[in-house]
C-alpha cells in the first residue's frame, strides 16, 4: 500500500477551530486515501505569522528546524510521498522540502500560492521560504484560474501545474431541494472579508420588495456585528447559529436559493454544498468564486447592492427558473466537483513520480 505523509503548515486538519482550510485539508486527505493509499498526518506544527513579526518568524523557524530533524530521523522508511497543503507567504512549508531531500521522497503541494510582491516587507523571509518550497515541488495542484497566474509565471523547471477542481468529500449528491422556502446564507462570522460579505447583504436587502425572508447559518466572533447589521429587518432575518453537517444539509434542502457575495473567497465550499443540494446561487462575479459556480451571469462586485438585488428578485419571482437553475447546478457539481474526480486527478499526476522512484 502506498504511504503518504501529509502536512498543513497553516492549520492542522485536527484543529478544533472550524474553518474552510481545516475542512479542505480533511477533504484532500480523504480524496488521496480514496485511491487506496494510507494518508498520515506527520506533523501538527503550525507555521503561521499573521502580523509579519520578525521574532515570531524566527521562533517558528527554530521550531520547524527541530521538527524537520525529528522527522528525518523518525519517519518510517516505507513512506512513498510527501504532500503539503496551502503553502504561502504567511504559512510557508519549512519542513517538507528538508525532509524530502534527506529521505529521497517526492514532494508535491496542494493549493499553494506565490507572492513575489511579498518578497520585500515584513514577510520577506517567509515569502522567500514559501517560494523556495514551491520550487521544490515536482507537482503543484491549483484550484482556481486566479491561482494559476503566478504559479505559471514563476514555474520552476519542468514542474507540473495541475488543475484540481474544488470538491465535496462524497461520491453521492444529497437530496435535492424543491427551491421553496426562505433565502439562505451560510458563512463564518469574523472580521474582514466574511464581515464584508454580510455588510453587502445588509446593503442589498433594502432593495428587495414584497415578503422576503432570509435565514443565516453560521457563528463566530463577529456575530454581534452581523446581528447589528440585520437588526433593522426584524423577523425577516432568522439566525440559525452554527450547524452540524446534518442540520446544514436540512437548511439547504429547505431553502429557495443560496445568497453569498463571496468577498475574497478562495472559492467557497458553501457554493459547492448549496449547488449539490440543487439550489441556484446568487453571488458576485469574483475570482475564485466563478471557478465553482454553474456558468452563467453573476453581477460584478462594482455594480453594487442594486445589481445583487436584481439577481435575487429574478429568482424570487420565478419558481420554475429557480428549479431549472438548481437542477443544472446539481448536475454541474456531480460532473466536476465530487471526490472521485479529485482522486483521479491527483493520482494521474502523482503516479508517475512513484513509478520513477521504484
Amino acid at each position: 500500500m502506498t504511504r503518504v505523509a501529509f502536512y498543513a503548515p497553516m492549520k492542522s486538519p485536527n484543529s478544533p477551530v472550524p474553518s474552510g482550510d481545516r475542512e479542505m485539508a480533511r477533504n484532500l486527505m480523504a480524496a488521496i486515501g480514496a485511491g487506496g493509499a494510507r494518508v498520515e498526518l506527520v506533523s501538527e506544527l503550525r507555521i503561521y505569522d499573521k502580523a509579519g513579526d520578525a521574532e515570531t518568524q524566527a521562533a517558528l523557524r527554530n521550531a520547524a528546524s527541530a521538527e524537520a530533524q525529528r522527522l528525518v530521523e523518525e519517519l518510517p522508511p516505507d513512506f512513498d510521498l510527501w504532500v503539503t497543503y496551502h503553502n504561502y507567504y504567511k504559512a510557508p512549508d519549512l519542513i517538507g522540502p528538508e525532509v524530502c531531500r534527506a529521505r529521497g521522497l517526492p514532494y508535491v503541494q496542494l493549493e499553494s500560492t506565490r507572492a513575489t510582491s511579498r518578497l520585500t516587507g515584513p514577510w520577506a523571509g517567509f515569502a522567500q521560504s514559501a517560494h523556495d518550497a514551491c520550487d521544490a515541488a515536482r507537482v503543484i495542484f491549483y484550484h482556481t484560474a486566479n491561482d494559476l497566474i503566478t504559479l505559471e509565471r514563476e514555474r520552476f523547471g519542468d514542474q507540473a501545474l495541475v488543475h484540481l477542481s474544488p470538491f465535496l468529500p462524497t461520491s453521492e449528491l444529497p437530496p435535492a431541494s424543491d427551491c421553496e422556502g426562505p433565502m439562505l446564507t451560510a458563512g463564518m462570522m469574523r472580521e474582514g472579508d466574511k464581515l464584508r460579505s454580510y455588510q453587502i447583504i445588509a446593503e442589498t436587502l433594502p432593495h428587495l420588495t414584497g415578503d422576503w425572508r432570509l435565514e443565516i447559518a453560521g457563528d463566530g466572533p463577529a456575530r454581534q456585528k452581523v446581528e447589528a447589521l440585520m437588526a433593522r429587518f426584524g423577523g425577516r432575518v432568522r439566525f440559525l447559529g452554527q450547524l452540524d453537517r446534518e442540520a446544514l444539509q436540512a437548511a439547504y434542502a429547505g431553502a429557495s436559493f443560496f445568497l453569498w457575495p463571496g468577498v475574497n473567497e478562495a472559492f467557497g465550499m458553501v457554493y459547492l454544498e448549496a449547488q449539490a443540494a440543487g439550489l441556484p446561487v446568487v453571488a458576485q462575479d469574483r475570482p475564485g468564486v466563478r471557478d465553482v459556480l454553474l456558468p452563467g451571469h453573476y453581477p460584478a462586485a462594482e455594480e453594487g447592492p442594486a445589481a445583487l438585488a436584481r439577481a435575487i428578485e429574478l429568482l424570487r419571482n420565478d419558481a420554475d427558473l429557480r428549479r431549472a437553475r438548481g437542477a443544472k447546478a446539481r448536475a454541474y457539481i456531480a460532473g466536476r466537483h465530487l471526490i472521485a474526480s479529485a482522486t483521479r486527478t491527483f493520482w494521474d499526476a502523482v503516479g508517475p513520480l512513484l513509478e520513477v522512484r521504484t
